[in-house]
C-alpha cells in the first residue's frame, strides 16, 4: 500500500511517498481504508519535531513513520475481538497515541473509532476538530 512516510524530523521536504507492508488489525483493532484524513498543528509539530515535546517516544528519529492522527474512512476488516464494528461501515477517529493517517489503511483500537453521522462526508469527520486547532504552515 502507499503512504506518506518520514524517517527524520525537518521541513516537508523530508516526506515521501513510499511502498509499505500493510497492517493487520489485532485482535481488537479495526482495519480502516482511510478516505480523508485532516493535516493539524500535532502533525506539524511533530514533522519538524520541534517544540521538544513533539519527539516523546523517539528523541533523536521518529518512532512513528507515518503522520496523521484524525482518520475517516470505512472498515475494511476487524480483529478477532473486535465486536463494535463491521466491515463496510463508515467511521472516524484521533489516533494521536498511534498516528498512521497518511496512507491507504490504518490499524485502530476499536475504542477509538465512532460512527460517521449520517449526512457527514468523510472529510467533514476527519476535520471534526481542526476547527479548534489553528495550523500554521511555516518552518
Amino acid at each position: 500500500m502507499k503512504a506518506i512516510v518520514y524517517t527524520r524530523y525537518g521541513p516537508p521536504d523530508v516526506l515521501r511517498l513510499a511502498d509499505v507492508q500493510e497492517p493487520v488489525p489485532k485482535d481488537s483493532e479495526v482495519l480502516v481504508r482511510v478516505h480523508a484524513v485532516s493535516l493539524d498543528a500535532t502533525d506539524w509539530e511533530t514533522l519538524r519535531g520541534k517544540p521538544l515535546y513533539s519527539r516523546i517516544g523517539g528523541r533523536f528519529r521518529p518512532r512513528h513513520h507515518i503522520l496523521g492522527s484524525d482518520i475517516a474512512g470505512r472498515v475494511e476488516t476487524v480483529g478477532r475481538a473486535a465486536t463494535l464494528f463491521r466491515p463496510g461501515e463508515d467511521v472516524f477517529a484521533d489516533i494521536l497515541s498511534c498516528m498512521g493517517g497518511f496512507a491507504e489503511h490504518v490499524c485502530v483500537p476499536e475504542s477509538a473509532l465512532a460512527r460517521i453521522p449520517a449526512g457527514m462526508t468523510y472529510e467533514q469527520a476527519a476535520a471534526r476538530q481542526v476547527g479548534r486547532k489553528r495550523v500554521r504552515l511555516r518552518s
